[in-house]
Order: C-alpha cells, then structure tokens, then sequence
C-alpha cells in the first residue's frame, strides 16, 4: 500500500472526529425523544419498524423507530415486544402498551441492557398489548422480505435446529438461538464471527456474480453493475445493519476505482463508509461490533496490500496464505477488544478461521443455491450436500473448541497499554515498506513509551469498586501496586469473575469476607482468603501483599446518615467487620457489607442500587 494514503485529509478527519466522539460525547435522549413520554398510563404509538423483528421466548421483538405518541409528534426508537404480532421490516405500526425504561444494573464487567441499547440510541422500551398494520411497506421491501423468509424457511423446514441456525447464520446473519454449549464452542474456536453477516459476505456476493458475468461474456461495466445491484440486494435482505452497510460502501468505492483505473477505492470505501455511518449514528463508535468490523477490514486492507505473496506462485497457494494473512491480522487486530470485552482470547482462532473461513463461503454459496431449488421443489438436489456441509462445520467448530487450551481467560487493558500495542502493530503492518518504516520507526517507539508512562503516572494511590446487585454488595480495590483485593461476598462468584477481569487482573491477592459466616469457597477469585475472628482481629492488621490493611469492628449507617461502630464479640451471625487501608493520603475504610466508603477527611461515599460506584484515592 502506498504511503501516501495515509495523508488524506480524510483519514486525519476521520481520526479527529473519533476521538472526539470517545472523549466528548455521550449517547443520550433529545428533547423530543419518546424516553420523555414514559409515565404509568399506557400509551399509544406509531412508528415504522426499523429492522428484522428477532424471535425470542414468548414473542418477536423489533426495533421502532416513532412518529407519533398518543397523536402528538414525537422522535426516537423505541423497542418493542410482541407476542401475538409479527412486525415486519419498514411497516408502519400502531403500537398500544406501556412505555418504560430499559431494565440494567450496571455491574462491573457485566453485561447491561440498558446501556447496549443506548448505544443503539434506544433510551425506551414498550411492551406491545396490542398492535396492528397502518401501511404496509413498499412492493419492494415486502419482496426483499419475502425473499429473507424464504432462504430462512427453506432451511427450517429441511435441516436440524442446530445446523439451521447455522445455515441462517452464516448467509444471511440470522440470530437464532443455539444451546449454550454450541454458541460456547463458537466463541472458544474464534468462528463467532461466522455466524453475522458482515463485509465478506458482501463481497463473496460480488465476486459470484462478477463469476458468473464473465462466463456470460458481459462487459466490464455490465459486469460492474450486475455485481453492485446484488450485493444491494443482499445487504437488504441480511438487514443492512452497520457492517453490511459499511462494506456495501466499500464495494461501490473498489468498484468505480476499478473502472477509473484507481486501485485505493476500497480504502477510500473504508473511511468514507465509516465517517458516514457515526455521522447519522454517532454512538456506534462504542459499540463492539462496529469497532470489530472497522478494525478487522482496515488490518486485512493494510495487510494484504503490504504483504502480498509474489506473483509467481500457485493460485490455490497464494488463496490459503491470503486466508491465513488475513486471519491473522484479524486476530492481532482484534486482541484489545477481546480482552476488553469478552475477557477471552481464542487460542486455536487462526487455525480454525483457516479452515472454516473458506468452509463458511461454501455453506453460503451451496445456502442460496438450495434456496433456489426448494422454491422450485428441487431441493433434493442438493440436500445431502450441503447437510454434509453444515455438518462438517458443526463438527469442526466443536473440535476446534475441545482443546483444553481453545480459549484463555484474560483480564482487560488499561487504555495507554491499548494505543502502544497498535501503535507497535501500526509499525507491524507497514514493515514490508521498508523506507516508510524507518521513518515511522522512532515515532512509534516514542509514542509506545510515551503511552505506558502516562498510563503508569496518571494511575491513583488506589481505585475502589461499590458493587451493588438488588441490594446485595461487594467492592473490588485496586492499590497502586498491584495489590487487589475483592470485599464481601454478596454478589455472585459468577459475577465477580469480570468484574476483576475488568480492573486488569484474573485474580485477586486476597478476599476479605466482612462476616464470619460469609461463604469462603472463592478459590477461583483470590489466592488466599483471611476468615475475620479466625485468621485476623479487629484492631490487628491483615496479611497482605506489600499493602497495609486494618481489620476494625464493623461500620454501619443510620437513616440519618451518622456512623457507628459494632463493638464486640458475640460468637454470631450479628458479629461483623469493616477494612481499613493505609495509602498516602491516609486511612480510608470500607463498612457496612460494601455498602459505603469512609475516607480519610470523614466524607462518605455510598454505593447505589444496581450499579457500580468508581472512586479514585
């Protein structure tokens, strides 16, 4: 790739603008959001259903985007559950129920509804009593739908459950339900990806069709269109969300550069189609998906571009180590975000995509064609193969997950360890560019050091974690040396696992149960347990790594706000303690289950229900 690319003014406003978005904005209501219209009363409302409705127990549920509350005008999406009604993409409805709030607690490390959906710049939810069709949508939506419903009967009809969602998944990104050990075994072999319908698919489209053109002896601007309007086709029909849309920009870009004789349309497509899509939807650069599909294309254009095999080896030779650079890449690009987010990193990912990736274009290919032929009563054509197929995919995607070591825990990076690992991958992919290398090479390297020094400087003396679930509190403290320590027992072993993930270790140092009776069978939390009134005395210090840490008779917290301390030992379940840290700026205590930290000046700060309280020491 030339170097060159990287000074377009697009790419650095491109840049720009992320970063702001990441520092400066917040997805939140407008004014004449449908969040401002939820009150007890049911209410009715009108909108136009954006989005393939996704099938769960008890009902469909889809994304509304409003025109209307109880015949006032109003803005925004809201989503919607249905369980007598089917909402079909692009009709608009009429909606009659109660509107409320996205249920999530805010914990630590685990997943929050609420806040996945705000990304989504959906602040409302409403539970459908009744609903109905005020105008249907256009003749050619309700073809592209009718056309989705078929691919997708057809396989329903004809295959397993599980090998079903699989064929679903893989052409057209359907999100079906899988058993838990099967959506695991995806995960753990690095193939999740497979089953969401992204960019490659759009492109796997575009090179059938520019396959089959040129067999029919068209020319190369027929072939260029024929090409655009069934991947236009496809994009709708797979739900034309954010990747799909993205690598449909791209396509049209590599396409009029092919024709104009440019070879940096598909680049171009990037960061145009990218600029686009977090104009009108600026939330999305904080979604995970969309950071993944933005990610992963740039590493595989980069990559393939700088390290591509020479010219006079075999086509099946330069195909597989295409394959596999692009895996790799992909992988190497993405390990941040695995880390971050899902707390995992796929082992045998690279040598799993190698296999399945190119077995996933099959599946797709041979999917359409049995579509085709079931719709003609001819399916039997193909039946056996492609079950040979998704079976052979199944199959390898459990073997793949079988190994011991398929997929590792990780704990998440601090964000100056992130900007020096890509600034080091940066260098990476542009070493095959020698003279553009040893110019970057000293700016890299500075920015790495420069990135993990102000991440070590800017870390505080300590950084504490209120947890609190339905009432039921823990806390997570993290000292500036390293030290971890997890308080309480009141929320879930399950549950704490990300929340220490999160804070960037696997395990920590110790756990300080607050009671004697507390539940002690933590092993896979902490490396050892101190048991109050066994182990350790209020009054006496625990044993801690390199921390000084004072076990004191429990704090607790009257209505009005006031502190008082439970002296004395009674021998029962009433006897409990609190845990006081020594740091720097003095001596701060942790009480009442979690609930609330005192610190050393005698301000106090509580926790709130369901949700997890930060504070920087």
């Amino acid at each position: 790739m030339n170097p060159d690319v990287y000074k377009r003014p697009l790419l650095w406003v491109l840049a720009a603008y992320i970063l702001t978005l990441v520092f400066c904005y917040s997805p939140a209501p407008a004014k004449r959001d449908v969040f401002h219209s939820v009150s007890p009363q049911p209410v009715t409302l009108t909108g136009r259903v954006d989005g393939f409705a996704v099938s769960k127990k008890g009902g469909r549920n889809a994304a509304v985007k409003v025109t209307s509350v109880n015949g006032a005008p109003a803005e925004g999406t809201v989503y919607a559950r249905f369980k007598n009604f089917e909402p079909e993409w692009k009709d608009e409805i009429q909606i009659f129920g109660k509107l409320q709030k996205p249920y999530g607690i805010n914990l630590l490390g685990n997943f929050d509804w609420r806040d996945y959906l705000a990304l989504k710049n959906i602040f409302t939810e409403i539970k459908a009593s009744d609903a109905a069709v005020l105008k249907p949508a256009p003749f050619f939506i309700r073809w592209i739908r009718r056309a989705r419903t078929a691919v997708l009967r057809s396989f329903d009809d004809s295959f397993p459950p599980e090998l079903a969602g699989i064929a679903g998944g893989v052409t057209l990104g359907e999100r079906g339900e899988f058993p838990q050990d099967l959506y695991g075994a995806f995960q753990d072999s690095g193939a999740i990806h497979l089953l969401v319908a992204s960019g490659g698919n759009v492109g796997f489209v575009t090179l059938i069709v520019l396959f089959i053109c040129s067999f029919a002896g068209l020319g190369r601007r027929k072939m260029m269109f024929a090409a655009l309007a069934a991947a236009g086709v496809y994009t709708l029909v797979a739900g034309a969300d954010a990747p799909l849309v993205r690598a449909y920009f791209m396509t049209i870009c590599a396409c009029l550069g092919y024709l104009l004789g440019r070879n940096s349309g598909v680049f171009q497509g990037l960061l145009v189609s990218c600029f686009v899509i977090l104009c009108f939807h600026p939330a999305a650069v904080f979604e995970t998906g969309f950071q993944m599909s933005f990610l992963a294309t740039l590493a595989i254009i980069i990559c393939l571009n700088n390290y591509s095999p020479p010219a006079n080896w075999p086509k099946w030779l330069t195909f597989f180590v295409q394959i596999f650079l692009a895996t790799l890449s992909t992988q190497l690009v993405l390990l941040p975000v695995f880390t971050n987010v899902f707390y995992k990193v796929s082992v045998t990912g690279l040598a799993s995509n190698m296999v399945l990736v190119p077995l996933a274009s099959c599946v797709m290919g041979l999917g359409f064609a049995y579509s085709a032929l079931y719709a003609l009563h001819a399916g039997g054509v193909l039946y056996w193969l492609l079950y040979g197929a998704l079976w052979l995919f199944k199959t390898l995607v459990e073997f793949f997950a079988s190994f011991k070591m398929s997929a590792l825990p990780a704990s998440s990076w601090g964000m100056g360890t992130v900007a020096a690992y890509y600034a080091g991958l940066f260098l990476l992919f542009n070493l095959p560019l020698k003279n553009f290398a040893r110019k970057i090479a000293p700016a890299c390297f500075a920015f790495m050091v420069l990135a993990l020094a102000v991440q070590y400087v800017a870390r505080p003396e300590a950084e504490v974690y209120l947890l609190n679930e339905w009432n039921r509190s823990s806390a997570v403290v993290r000292l500036r040396g390293g030290e971890t320590f997890v308080l309480g027992d009141g929320i879930k072993e399950e549950k704490m696992l990300p929340a220490l993930y999160k804070t960037g270790v696997r395990r920590a140092d110790v756990f300080l149960p607050f009671s004697a009776e507390a539940d002690y069978a933590w092993e896979r939390l902490a490396d050892k347990t101190v048991l109050p009134f066994k182990d350790v005395w209020p009054g006496n210090f625990v044993d801690a790594p390199r921390a000084r840490v004072r076990m004191a008779w429990g704090l607790h917290e009257t209505k009005d706000g006031r502190l008082w301390e439970n002296k004395g030992y009674s021998g029962t379940k009433k006897d409990d303690v609190s845990y006081c840290f020594e740091t720097s700026g003095g001596e701060w205590c942790i009480g009442a289950q979690a609930r609330f930290l005192r610190k050393a000046d005698g301000t106090v700060v509580r926790g709130r229900l369901n949700d997890t309280v930060k504070i920087k020491l």
